[in-house]
Order: structure tokens, then C-alpha cells, then sequence
């Protein structure tokens, strides 16, 4: 469990990200959130306020691909799922939201999955 102060400057960058940046239906919003065990991404549509699609550690699709890699490893996975559903969608430009998060590590191999696949950020 993370102290108050440290709750406080990651809520204090997390608004600082997430006030600069906006998706529409054809730009949408890929936000990021990663745990400790998983790792999420999500396409927004602010405009209307609702998800286009998901794509995570838990989905179906990558049970068997996963299983004994690396977190890198399975970030990368995560964005190339997701990078390969916005294009079935239409969608190849997103604009990218790293939330709370560093653009280091995890987050970053998911970026560079999904930039690897088609998409531009």
C-alpha cells in the first residue's frame, strides 16, 4: 500500500497526463494501467465516453501464448492484441495515455508492440 504522499503525486501526474490529451471515434485514447501482475489497455472515445475495445493479460486469446514469459514479454503481447482489434475496427491512428505511469518499462514495450503493428501514435 502505497502512503499518502506517494498516492498524492501519482494522482497530481495522472491529472497532469490526462488533462492534455482527448480521443474521439477516430483518434481514440489508448490508456495503459498496469499491476503488479497484469497489464490493461484500453481504447476510449471521449466524445461519447465509452470503451471501443480492450485488450489484457486476461484475455482468452492470449492464455496459451503467455504462460512462463516475461512481463516485457507479455506487455508486448498486450499490444500487439490490441494494435491488431483497432485495426479490424478501422482504427490506425490513437493518440497514446500512459497515466500514472513512467514511459519505461512495461509500458513502453506495450507502445512499441503496438507502433510494430500498425498503429501511429
Amino acid at each position: 500500500m502505497a502512503s499518502k504522499k506517494t498516492q498524492k503525486i501519482r494522482d497530481k501526474r495522472e491529472l497532469r497526463v490526462r488533462s492534455r490529451i482527448s480521443g474521439t471515434k477516430e483518434k481514440p485514447r489508448l490508456c495503459v494501467f498496469r499491476s503488479d501482475r497484469h497489464i490493461y489497455a484500453q481504447a476510449i472515445d471521449d466524445a461519447q465516453g465509452g470503451t471501443i475495445t480492450t485488450a489484457s493479460t486476461l484475455s482468452k486469446e492470449l492464455a496459451g501464448k503467455i504462460k512462463g514469459k516475461k512481463k516485457i514479454e507479455v506487455a508486448k503481447e498486450v499490444g500487439r492484441l490490441i494494435a491488431s482489434r483497432l485495426q479490424a475496427l478501422g482504427v490506425n491512428k490513437v493518440v497514446f495515455d500512459r497515466g500514472r505511469f513512467l514511459y519505461h518499462g512495461r509500458v513502453k514495450a506495450l507502445a512499441d508492440a503496438a507502433r510494430e503493428n500498425g498503429l501511429k501514435f
